[in-house]
């Protein structure tokens, strides 16, 4: 790998993971790379693993405090959390043995905004880095480094880390080189000045990481590829979800309110926002842009096709298939995609500046807007609420999609209050289901509710919904936002206890 490993010094600092590992100790505050899958290491963590579980053998407690940029990979969270080693962990998580412990009581967990993570570790808000643990694909001959595929918070746990433990990745492409936007103008207030970046596709920064060599305790060499699933085929409900979206813009456009090529679109991960990407490409659009976290194949076929001419985002999240065609398609992509910090990539100045349409997921909406991202039945974590919140108060449209209902229909997604509110009413425009769209824009909360109701509701809550409505009026008075707040929350509590919201 001396290819890959261009720096003499780094070379001397060559080790085997497990020897890296060692150099991590208990009670650690650890910065890690990784950003929805995509550039976390591969060795070290499955090392410091071992060592974890070695030690509370012997009746030693060895935990840490875990950063990342976003959810990593069963090789990171999994392997860490199945161990007993993780104290406290943020942001973003999706692995299912992380998120048991976390719901467990085990290990306590700190949702927050992925457009604030990088800003409170200035602050000092997270207390001080102990070591950062960072995947590259390759070091320069001046010692910089060739980010990997996301870039997420791996800056800012360079430059605040007290250590550093470098993984080089021989599996990255070659041609990720060039593919990133470092940007080191950010600065701690009142010295802040504008970011100079007014298109989705300027470059403000350079395209590597700094790190200053004293730091540097190890260089490992590894060779693995991102562990991502396979991107679903779309089901009739996305594709319904899809079409209601696509002809809203269509709508929008007709009123003047958007133009032929939209704005910046933000797409959040999962099948039904990679099948409104396909719909805005079988709907003939064409010139788009993109402003985004994470490219994921539905928007990786759209720049291949040139429906999206450029896209900013801080990770690629492909699955093999879309690594595939990225790795033959390098050069056309190259030219499209910019990989940035994630305090960039969902920095609310830029989405307001750039009038983002931000397309993101829910676990469920009440009759008045408020969306619930990341709680079942109010107590359990799913994941967290990701950068939907930077999208969805800073954008030009917050668009939150989902069927209608779910567990084959013993949970409606429209209910007469969320359990959870991640994102309040007034920062949602646009709330889609398959059954239809309710556009928000410009209503009161009880002309919000019958829209929803009519609009997005299944029809076998439907009556149900419309009957909690026209009582919650009846018996508030005529109150702003009504409600039986005996009953606000009764179907979640059914749903507990016998397994359906309605029976």
């Amino acid at each position: 790998m001396t290819d890959r490993i261009r720096h003499p010094h780094f070379r001397s600092k060559l080790m085997p993971a497990d020897q890296a590992a060692a150099q991590i100790m208990p009670g650690m505050t650890v910065g890690m790379s990784g950003f929805t899958g995509a550039g976390y290491p591969k060795e070290v963590p499955a090392a410091l693993a071992s060592r974890m579980e070695q030690a509370h053998a012997r009746g030693s407690d060895f935990k840490l405090r875990l950063l990342t940029g976003a959810s990593t990979a069963p090789e990171l969270d999994g392997e860490l959390a199945k161990a007993g080693g993780i104290d406290f962990r943020l942001p973003y998580q999706s692995d299912p043995e992380l998120r048991a412990r976390i719901n467990q009581g085990k290990i306590e967990y700190m949702d927050i905004h992925l457009g604030q993570v990088a800003q409170y570790a200035w602050f000092g808000f997270l207390g001080k880095i102990d070591m950062a643990v960072i995947e590259v694909s390759a070091v320069l001959d001046d010692g910089r480094l060739i980010p990997s595929t996301s870039v997420g918070n791996n800056k800012t746990w360079l430059d605040l880390a007290d250590k550093v433990i470098v993984e080089v990745n021989a599996e990255q492409p070659d041609g990720l080189d060039g593919m990133h936007d470092i940007y080191y103008g950010t600065a701690l207030p009142p010295h802040r000045k504008p970011i100079p970046l007014v298109k989705p596709g300027d470059r403000i920064g350079e395209p590597y990481l700094r790190l200053d060599p004293s730091k540097i305790m190890g260089v490992v060499e590894t060779r693995a590829p991102d562990r991502l699933g396979r991107f679903a085929p779309t089901d009739e409900t996305s594709r319904r979800i899809a079409g209601h979206l696509v002809e809203f813009f269509r709508h929008e456009i007709r009123q003047g309110r958007l133009g032929e090529h939209l704005l910046p679109l933000q797409s959040g991960v999962g099948n039904i926002a990679n099948a409104v990407l396909l719909g805005l490409r079988d709907g003939g659009f064409e010139g788009l842009t993109a402003f985004t976290e994470v490219i994921q194949d539905g928007m990786l076929d759209l720049i291949r096709t040139n429906t999206i001419l450029a896209a900013s985002a801080t990770a690629l999240s492909l699955s093999p298939e879309g690594i595939q065609q990225f790795v033959g398609n390098l050069e056309h992509y190259r030219r499209r995609i910019v990989l940035r910090p994630q305090e960039i990539s969902n920095h609310a100045e830029l989405i307001r500046r750039l009038g983002c349409i931000a397309i993101n997921g829910m676990v469920e909406a009440d009759i008045y807007g408020n969306i619930n991202s990341t709680h079942v039945a109010g107590t359990s974590i799913i994941n967290g609420i990701g950068g939907s919140g930077d999208f969805a108060r800073s954008g030009f449209l917050s668009c939150f999609v989902t069927p209608s209902t779910a567990k084959d229909g013993a949970i409606s997604c429209i209910t007469p209050m969320v359990s959870h509110t991640d994102h309040t009413e007034h920062d949602v425009s646009i709330i889609v289901t398959e059954q239809g769209l309710a556009d928000l824009r410009g209503l009161s909360p009880k002309q919000r509710a019958r829209l929803i109701i009519d609009n997005c509701a299944h029809p076998s809550y439907r009556p149900l919904l419309q009957d909690y409505f026209l009582r919650a009026c009846h018996q508030s008075g005529g109150k702003h936002t009504p409600h039986v707040l005996s009953e606000a929350l009764a179907w979640h509590q059914r749903y507990l206890t016998r397994g359906r919201m309605v029976v």
